[in-house]
């Protein structure tokens, strides 16, 4: 969500419709409630909705167009859980998230759980279970929010307070900067939890450790300098790095053996009873 927001050059391969339901329609109604305030921000007054190109009311039905048919397919085609962690998560974005933003720095924590979910979607999809290793691949996704975030806020400081928005880097930048160190060593323990709970090898911890190490090294310059390039290394080292950490996890899949003894992929499908 934070990457494609705030990065439109970033190539993705495109996601499969469900995934555009989510994505949108969470995003459309923020910019609905947000236009008064998106208004005095140098980077959010050309959206279409502050520009008057759209009306809200076409926002917002397309919003609903988006968000109830995406929960109602993930409900009948995958399976409830997976609807239900859709649906919630719309819920905790426009409904928490969103207000969370005029209120209180919590609203950064309240954005990674709602950036955490989706690869537990994912997990869920294909287990029809919520297992440890669904909260392994959104610790992964909430702990890699707060140095990717809080370096992007770093620099947009004067924007955010010209729109009444409760950042960290705003109101607290002391713990703007410790809580980005933090999550970015956080990254380093989390990867040796995904071999102990059999998601991938332990080849898996040792591989990724160059990559946690070196954003965790910007992440302490960030910390001790707290300027302008400190921030923008650090944001622009979190565009690849988190979808290089979940490539390694995937090249370090764990293998299961098969009855004849060969090695075989291990299946996320839940065994016949």
């Amino acid at each position: 969500k934070v990457v494609s927001q705030n990065s439109p050059s970033t190539p993705r391969p495109p996601p499969p419709p469900t995934a555009h339901c989510f994505h949108l329609a969470p995003q459309i109604y923020l910019l609905y409630f947000e236009v008064p305030f998106d208004s005095n921000m140098n980077r959010t007054k050309n959206r279409p909705l502050v520009r008057g190109q759209i009306s809200p009311l076409h926002a917002v039905s397309f919003a609903l167009a988006c968000g109830i048919p995406g929960v109602a397919l993930l409900t009948l085609a995958v399976n409830p859980l997976t609807g239900f962690l859709g649906a919630f998560n719309i819920f905790l974005y426009t409904c928490c998230y969103t207000p969370l933003k005029r209120l209180s720095i919590i609203n950064t924590w309240v954005g990674a759980v709602v950036g955490a979910i989706p690869p537990v979607m994912g997990w869920c999809a294909a287990t029809g279970s919520l297992d440890p290793g669904a909260l392994v691949l959104g610790g992964f996704l909430y702990s890699w929010q707060f140095p990717h975030f809080n370096a992007l806020s770093w620099n947009l400081r004067e924007d955010y307070s010209r729109g009444g928005y409760r950042m960290m880097s705003v109101t607290h930048p002391g713990m703007c900067k410790r809580v980005a160190l933090r999550h970015s060593l956080g990254l380093i323990p989390l990867t040796t939890l995904a071999p102990a709970l059999g998601v991938t090898t332990w080849n898996f911890p040792v591989i990724s450790l160059p990559i946690n190490l070196y954003i965790s090294y910007l992440a302490a310059r960030f910390y001790y300098q707290g300027d302008r390039n400190s921030a923008r290394k650090l944001f622009f080292c979190s565009l690849w790095h988190l979808p290089m950490l979940l490539l390694l996890a995937l090249t370090c899949k764990k293998y299961s053996r098969s009855p004849e003894g060969t090695a075989a992929p291990m299946t996320l499908a839940r065994p016949a009873k």
